[in-house]
């Protein structure tokens, strides 16, 4: 885990950088950000030096481009000095929760939707409601469910730092071997997991078509919002026991026509880990996944890698924040951290150098401004995505309720015991159900 160290003014910076990439952790300082202030852009209040503490999952490509954005605001606003950590994913949220307790959480901090609407309502984050009604926070750019998605009790409390879709990932060398056509936008599920048993059985059963979807709650939510329903209602589940059943059933049936593989290798894939997507160890021709992960995904693996929509309708989907910065309530210069996400998130310089690495660019006028400087191809390939759901995506549903974090593991948790055949399904459901409520509820 990468372990931050305190930034040294004036100090050489190629010899920082060195030092830093030993520790696994750039560090940004005041003394290495010379620079001109523009007087166009917002400068913080606060008279005198700022250090601004910021703190993001991610691996070093992501490291690389944030740092070089951060980099870019100092040379505007040299009296602002950034003190970065970062890490895998793994763990993050623990961390976080430990400093939370603490009272010492960084400015600024990268969620996700797990667990935004707790961050919130345990008032841990910056109520950013005034500063986006007066544009210092500027998100008239934004698409208007992208904006409402960072959005928890009517207020807002974060910005989204990408915008993302669900994505079937798939193999394309593996399918031009087996001259199975690539699956398409539009498939219904049945068609889908129609053509992963056409995988399976080109492949004479040493390849299955797709991964098994039964405990993905986003695979389970489009798939609900395709039937007219949804995952939430308030601090409640939307879908009872029916729904649910119909869902194992889907996939029972994709296990007993082979499209899938063995409970084992699923169970492997479902902590979440790239690499450990189906897809990526060749295990299957395709994983259910999100849009922004593909460049990571492919940088796994040697075959070219192709994406796709969710099967079923484009309006299941919305316009999702991949992961948002938030501003810590505690901060002792909230101005400048919410100055920072404002840069971050329209102006076109920032934007060219984060490419799409965290999503899509969430202003439309920068992605646009931006989108012949993007040369990586899985990335190019993921932005060509977003832009066919374009304006067929869905209105976008509030955040999820606090205990979202621990409904998604119990889904796992269901899922993996219908797999394996320990638990038959209405036992399963039901049960599932009970303790979701309780988490919820809790």
């Amino acid at each position: 885990m990468p372990v931050s160290r305190p930034p040294v003014a004036g100090a050489d910076p190629g010899r920082r950088r060195v030092l830093a990439a030993l520790l696994g952790t750039p560090v940004l300082a005041a003394g290495g950000l010379a620079g001109c202030t523009d007087p166009s852009t917002t400068a913080p209040a606060r008279e005198g030096p700022v250090e601004l503490s910021v703190f993001w999952w991610g691996g070093p490509e992501r490291a690389e481009r944030t740092e070089r954005a951060l980099r870019l605001y100092g040379e505007r606003h040299p009296r602002v000095g950034f003190r970065v950590t970062w890490q895998g994913f793994d763990g993050y949220y623990g961390r976080l929760a430990t400093q939370a307790t603490g009272g010492n959480v960084p400015d600024l901090i990268q969620l996700d939707d797990s667990v935004l609407t707790e961050y919130a309502q345990r008032e841990i984050l910056l109520d950013l409601t005034d500063h986006v009604a007066d544009n210092r926070l500027d998100l008239r750019n934004l698409p208007d469910g992208l904006a409402r998605y960072g959005q928890v009790d009517g207020r807002t409390v974060a910005v989204a730092a990408g915008q993302t879709a669900a994505a079937v990932v798939f193999n394309r060398n593996l399918l031009r071997t087996l001259r199975v056509p690539e699956p398409r936008a539009g498939m219904s599920w049945d068609e889908y997991l129609g053509w992963a048993q056409q995988v399976t059985r080109a492949s004479r059963g040493r390849v299955a078509g797709t991964s098994d979807a039964s405990g993905d709650h986003r695979a389970l939510w489009l798939w609900l919002r395709g039937r007219g329903s949804e995952f939430y209602r308030g601090r409640q589940l939307a879908f009872g026991t029916g729904e649910l059943l119909d869902w194992f059933e889907l996939w029972r049936r994709a296990r007993a026509g082979r499209a899938v593989p063995g409970a084992p290798l699923v169970e492997e894939a479902d902590n979440g880990e790239r690499a450990h997507q189906l897809v990526v160890s060749g295990l299957t021709a395709a994983s259910l996944a999100w849009s922004h992960q593909l460049p990571e995904l492919q940088r796994l693996t040697r075959a070219e890698l192709g994406v796709v929509p969710f099967p079923g309708s484009p309006m299941a989907q919305w316009a999702r924040a991949s992961m948002y910065w938030a501003v810590f309530r505690g901060s002792r210069n909230p101005d400048a951290a919410v100055d920072v996400i404002n840069f971050l998130t329209t102006d076109v310089a920032a934007g060219a150098v984060l490419g799409h690495d965290r999503g899509l660019t969430p202003s439309q006028a920068v992605r646009r401004a931006v989108q012949g400087s993007v040369t990586d191809p899985a990335q190019q390939r993921a932005a060509a995505l977003g832009d066919a759901l374009g304006t067929a995506i869905g209105t976008a549903p509030p955040p999820p309720p606090k205990g979202h974090a621990r409904v998604r593991g119990l889904l796992v948790a269901a899922a993996e015991s219908v797999r394996s055949g320990r638990v038959d399904a209405p036992t399963a459901a039901t049960r599932f159900l009970a303790q979701a409520d309780a988490a919820l509820a809790a």
